[in-house]
């Protein structure tokens, strides 16, 4: 089934509620309106993301491709059980150490994108040498970027450039404390469409190419340890 109104409305009751017996109270409509438009978009994104990378994840599971609605509340008993905003992810495992593509709603956003969480600065000192290597992976990579128009780069950038050399274009990405390419969408109503798999996969497919990039950086900081 697709998302709907009520997908939204049960993350907001039972953000509000926070309570573990009206969950489990509710455990079916949550598996119903939460749990089961996630899988099926997981399935319809499955082609895509496997010709992106055919070692990737795609398992239409809570704790796999599907985020978890619970926190783990041993990291901060003082913050809520649950969590109004869901997510998908895909990538070859769950370490920190890789990128990937995501997708994340929740009643007040719908955004998706490709990159790091908290990249190793290890794996951001050989992006930037790619960078500066003005590498195949770098060239595709930018000519790609420049080619789209769904994603932004993160904001977050060091004041002062080391690179002042460079070129901007190559500032652009030189000075960043993290690298994540995001689309936010102007309202929901995409994820109520069934054009909503399609305009994902078409986007994902679009980047590929700084997915390939930000996975050799990955694999050369890798390769040092």
């Amino acid at each position: 089934m697709p998302f709907t109104d009520d997908t939204l409305e049960f993350l907001v009751r039972n953000r509000l509620t926070d309570s573990r017996p009206w969950f489990h109270e509710h455990r079916e409509e949550y598996e119903k309106l939460v749990v089961e438009p996630m899988a099926e978009l997981v399935t319809a994104l499955t082609p895509a993301m496997l010709e992106i990378d055919p070692a990737i994840m795609c398992i239409p599971k809570v704790g796999k491709s599907i985020s978890r609605i619970w926190r783990d509340t041993r990291r901060g008993p003082e913050l809520p059980i649950f969590r109004d905003v869901m997510w998908l992810t895909f990538l070859r495992a769950k370490q920190q150490e890789l990128p990937g593509f995501w997708f994340e709603f929740s009643p007040r956003l719908l955004r998706w994108g490709c990159g790091w969480y908290q990249p190793p600065p290890a794996t951001m000192a050989e992006l930037r040498q790619l960078i500066l290597e003005n590498s195949t992976a770098w060239r595709k990579a930018r000519r790609a970027f420049e080619a789209q128009r769904s994603f932004v780069l993160e904001p977050e950038r060091y004041k002062r450039s080391k690179y002042p050399e460079s070129s901007a274009a190559e500032r652009e990405w030189l000075d960043l404390k993290s690298a994540c390419l995001t689309h936010c969408e102007d309202g929901l109503e995409l994820l109520f469409s069934p054009a909503l798999p399609g305009r994902l996969a078409e986007d994902y497919r679009s980047i590929a190419p700084v997915y390939e990039l930000f996975m050799e950086a990955s694999a050369r900081a890798h390769a040092q340890k």
